[in-house]
């Protein structure tokens, strides 16, 4: 198959079924109101690892043109969160991504408990085993999305996780997105012979 960008349809399932699985962001803000908002982004990475950690999530417009209440939260009040989403959060996280009203928290209709976060005026989700609180770094419009940008503050990591002061990526059940309803889990391997690939 050979594809042109400028002329072919089904562009979306190409291009995410071939960059993947992705990280979920799974992104919590705080409107300017007061109405707290949950939702997963699988267009999310990171950017940069220090001096400053950063990273991003992408936001399609909604279909009449106006930006995701993520995009337009954190553009007001300058802070947001990423919930580490796992295998035992997942459907949470899928419900999370269900449309309601503007004054309904998606943390109460998935039935997510929310806490405050340390260090930024938004909630993170309590139980998840780790955050990013993060400040708005910086956005940028690619087309009909919106790519925030955002330097992290604090980082809280669950001591399960940990081994010896260190994340232990083996610990991690994460969840990845594939394309469509496609998720999935991750199968742990090293490129480093011997039980121990750091």
């Amino acid at each position: 198959m050979e594809v042109d960008p400028e002329t072919a349809e089904g562009l979306y399932r190409t291009v995410t079924s071939i960059i993947t699985p992705r990280p979920v962001g799974w992104i919590s803000s705080r409107s300017a109101t007061g109405v707290d908002n949950l939702a997963p982004y699988s267009f999310f990475n990171g950017l940069n690892e220090k001096r400053p950690p950063v990273v991003m999530f992408s936001a399609e417009d909604t279909p009449d043109g106006k930006l995701k209440d993520s995009v337009d939260n954190v553009l007001e009040t300058g802070a947001f969160v990423h919930n580490l989403v796992t295998v035992d959060r997942f459907e949470e996280m899928v419900a999370s991504a269900e449309t309601v009203a503007p004054e309904v928290s998606e943390f109460d209709h998935a039935g997510v408990t929310a806490e405050e976060a340390k260090t930024v005026d938004a909630p993170r989700v309590a139980d998840a085993q780790a955050h990013f609180e993060c400040t708005l770094y910086d956005d940028a419009r690619i087309g009909n999305h919106v790519v925030v940008m955002g330097e992290i503050q604090h980082i809280h990591v669950d001591d399960s996780l940990c081994v010896d002061g260190k994340v232990d990526v083996r610990r991690i059940d994460p969840v990845g997105r594939l394309s469509g309803d496609y998720y999935a889990t991750m199968d742990v391997f090293s490129s480093k012979e011997g039980p121990d690939g750091y």
